[in-house]
């Protein structure tokens, strides 16, 4: 048996010390979803899982029955509309063999469909099936228990009042049992929600939402807790992707900042921006770099990384504008040789098309880069390409956990983003993170004469002192050279 999960102590930042005791609570396996509900989902108790089509309710709760499983408490599935051959079929696309634990006795799949022939005389019940499950449960020892798609059992009722009457009955009945379970139910037409559904809300202990919508034609999934009976839980709407291997929810429930101290200094990789940065960017800081097109922000992110990467350290480089054959044979122009890094395994290039995926999925491959391939640095080049994540607001959730997951795990970012060179340093992101940022460098070209020459200035560098001058400058083919005044 899982042990209940209690928080220790802790301090809370908006007041004294206070000793929280959470219900006991059992892991879903699902990552991300057991930080925002605070441990997990009410042991013993009933949470209700709502959501549209394609929102991922079934894979949730057989999620959390795999979780169990291979913990060795065993579960079970009751489906009132898929056939037991489809759910192992589509779970074996995810990798998961629910026949093996089937054979093992940690798992039942059990069909609960009507016949469509059936002819329904007289008031129908549900207490044969209640008779068979409670075999089963008792049988297996059973901790967990889904009901899949209780609502078409609702619908086979010929009154709301019939419908709430039975299904206050099936709670009680599961509460006796003490089995931890999850009821999936389609989320219908608000109007008819509040006069038809209402009361599952107030009858479970833990409410959960999912939905996916589409915004300028990228779809993207959330998951919000509507309530949670006796625990603190994560009160925002989270992203989240469904892939191969599941669902993987991305939080940021933590009130507190959590980030590293700046770590010392490292070299930008040209000496003459070093002299201006006081002796380079700080390690585990926020860089942005910003400028016009042809200004050079790519050539001076490229420089940094190559200087990064001798160092002997690993840089990720999230490229949203060209694939990664196409940015190594444009750096060779300037005398960046990117391949030797790639193939020494110190630089990984990872290029996303943005509105390919909404921004759960493109967060989602981001930290998943982040974790496997543990960078010392991460370039986002360009930060004006997140835009077509969706909307202006996408590409601030984007950026803005990218940098917080950087910030924690002392990771400097460097964020590059194009710009028309006349903004101030407080809209110069285009996208409001300037406030995140500790070293801005503007890049714009001026003309003189008959000739349009580079300039690059340091806007601000927090907690360091560093150069206001505009230093001019040449894109050659060995790097950026500056021009001496």
């Amino acid at each position: 048996m899982t042990t209940p999960q209690r928080r220790a102590h802790r301090k809370d930042p908006a007041g004294p010390l206070t000793r929280a005791r959470d219900i006991p609570k059992e892991p879903t396996g699902i990552a991300g979803l057991d930080v925002v509900l605070g441990g997990g989902v009410p042991a013993g108790r009933v949470t209700i899982l709502s959501g549209g089509p394609g929102s991922g309710k079934s894979t949730m709760g057989l999620q959390l029955l795999l979780t169990g499983a291979n913990a060795g408490d065993a579960g079970i599935l009751v489906m009132f509309e898929e056939r037991a051959a489809t759910v192992r079929q589509d779970a074996w696309s995810r990798g998961w063999d629910l026949a093996r634990l089937e054979r093992k006795n940690k798992l039942c799949l059990l069909d609960a469909r009507l016949d469509p022939k059936a002819v329904i005389a007289g008031e129908f019940s549900i207490n044969g099936l209640l008779a068979i499950l409670d075999r089963r449960i008792t049988a297996m020892r059973a901790k967990y228990v889904v009901i899949d798609a209780v609502d078409a059992l609702l619908h086979l009722y010929d009154s709301p009042t019939r419908e709430r009457h039975e299904l206050y009955a099936l709670h009680e009945w599961l509460l006796d049992r003490g089995v931890t379970t999850i009821m999936t139910v389609k989320a219908i037409d608000e109007a008819e929600a509040r006069s038809r559904y209402a009361f599952l809300d107030f009858m479970a202990d833990c409410v959960i939402h999912v939905d996916q919508r589409v915004t300028a034609q990228i779809t993207t999934r959330r998951l919000r807790v509507i309530k949670y009976r006796g625990s603190g839980y994560g009160r925002n709407e989270y992203p989240f992707v469904i892939n191969e291997s599941g669902i993987t929810i991305i939080p940021m429930t933590s009130n507190v900042l959590q980030h590293r101290p700046p770590g010392p200094r490292v070299s930008s990789g040209t000496a003459w921006l070093d002299e201006a940065l006081a002796g380079g960017y700080r390690q585990g800081t926020a860089v942005l770099i910003a400028g016009t097109a042809g200004a050079g922000k790519t050539t001076l992110a490229c420089l940094f990384t190559r200087a990064a990467c001798l160092r002997g350290e690993r840089v990720l480089y999230l490229n949203f504008e060209e694939s990664p054959e196409a940015m190594v044979a444009n750096m060779l122009s300037p005398g960046l040789d990117l391949q030797p890094l790639i193939a020494k395994g110190t630089l990984a290039i990872r290029s996303y098309l943005p509105e390919a995926m909404g921004v759960e999925e493109h967060l989602f491959h981001s930290l998943e880069d982040m974790s496997q391939f543990q960078p010392t640095s991460v370039i986002v080049d360009a930060i004006s390409a997140c835009r077509r994540m969706g909307s202006e607001q996408a590409a601030f959730e984007y950026l803005m956990r990218i940098l917080n997951a950087c910030k924690e795990r002392g990771i400097t970012c460097m964020c590059l983003n194009q710009s028309s060179g006349r903004e101030s340093i407080e809209d110069i992101s285009g996208i409001g993170i300037s406030s995140l940022i500790d070293t801005v460098i503007l890049l714009r070209h001026r003309q003189a004469g008959d000739t349009m020459v580079r300039q690059l200035v340091v806007m601000k560098a927090r907690g360091s002192r560093h150069s206001e001058q505009f230093h001019e400058f040449r894109v050659t083919d060995r790097g950026l050279d500056l021009v001496k005044a």
